[in-house]
């Protein structure tokens, strides 16, 4: 089977690429627009044309899309989540391949959900911010393309090459920087959400299975699970044998610009100390993806339709962020 990689560089890209090329069936071909792309191509403003064109050459049976931009501004990830995908729509409809689109989607897609709830494929999203509107686009032009394919939502991505700017990494980091100082009582803000962690090992090889299926529709790909993130700041701290105090600065935030009996108007970012009431910051929530406090994914379609179940747990996850931390100069 030859499957064409899109975004083979990027940090969900890296596992999948790895766990295809550990399958001896799989012929892989990775576009992308770094260097070491076996193809340049830039799908934000490469014409359909010319990615048709390279796919009735290559004729891959499996197209997979990992690429896409977590950061930016509205029109900067509406280029990279919402127009790109649009390419590889009208290239594969264009193409005589006739091959099967595995689309990378997020969580970010439903936007908040209630507390204690497990959100299903079937809720109705609400994206609460541009990132999840981008991607949610993204799945749409997906479901209404008439071709071959799936759209796997993957909740919060944890593990090995976690992005140091991410909350988790974030963390990490201020842990490294303590313990390197010396300092015993760590100060973090921001821990109050809940977020269902998913290790980017189970996601490739559920990208994986997904390539392998006859699945259509949209499965949502995480552990089940909420994990408070002050809960996943502890078990940190603990593989990274830091003996301090982790000391939460969270509060209950009162009105814009304002301090008094219900504190100052501000969740102070991972790491960073709380500001006096008088010089008071703009709210800065550690996850910005529009969830609000609460996610966790409905995974048994993924289960009953793709064999797949997670393996690796939030602790091993945690252990290697903070591995890549400590060796970090």
């Amino acid at each position: 089977m030859r499957v064409l990689l899109i975004g083979a560089n990027g940090y969900l890209g890296r596992f999948v690429a790895d766990r295809l090329l550990a399958d001896p069936a799989v012929q892989l071909t990775a576009l992308g627009r770094g260097d070491d792309a076996d193809v340049r191509f830039d799908l934000a403003s490469g014409s359909p044309g010319a990615l048709t064109r390279f796919l009735d050459a290559v004729h891959p049976g499996v197209v997979i899309n990992c690429a896409g931009a977590t950061r930016g501004g509205a029109r900067e990830l509406t280029r990279h989540n919402t127009v790109a995908v649009a390419t590889v729509c009208e290239a594969l409809r264009r193409s005589g391949c006739g091959a099967r689109l595995v689309q990378i989607g997020c969580g970010a897609e439903y936007g908040p959900s209630q507390q204690g709830s497990s959100t299903a494929e079937d809720a109705v999203p609400r994206p609460g911010g541009p990132y999840g509107v981008s991607k949610l686009a993204a799945t749409e032009l997906v479901l209404g393309s008439g071709l071959d394919a799936v759209v796997l939502r993957v909740f919060s991505p944890a593990g090995p090459g976690t992005p140091a700017g991410s909350p988790l990494g974030r963390l990490a980091e201020a842990l490294r920087r303590a313990m390197q100082a010396s300092d015993g009582e760590l100060k973090l803000g921001g821990l109050g959400v809940q977020r269902d962690f998913i290790d980017v090992r189970d996601v490739a090889r559920a990208v994986h299975a997904a390539s392998l299926s006859a699945a259509q529709g949209v499965i949502n790909i995480g552990s089940g699970r909420a994990v408070r993130l002050r809960d996943a700041a502890a078990v940190l701290a603990r593989v990274a044998g830091y003996s301090g105090t982790l000391h939460e600065l969270d509060g209950p935030p009162g009105p814009p610009g304002l301090s008094g009996p219900s504190g100052p108007s501000m969740r102070p970012s991972i790491g960073h100390p709380r500001p006096e009431p008088d010089h008071v910051a703009p709210v800065a929530y550690p996850y910005p993806d529009g969830c609000g406090s609460w996610q966790q994914a409905d995974v048994r379609t993924a289960r009953d339709r793709l064999g797949w179940r997670p393996r690796i747990n939030l602790e091993e996850s945690l252990a290697d962020i903070w591995m890549e931390a400590a060796c970090r100069i």
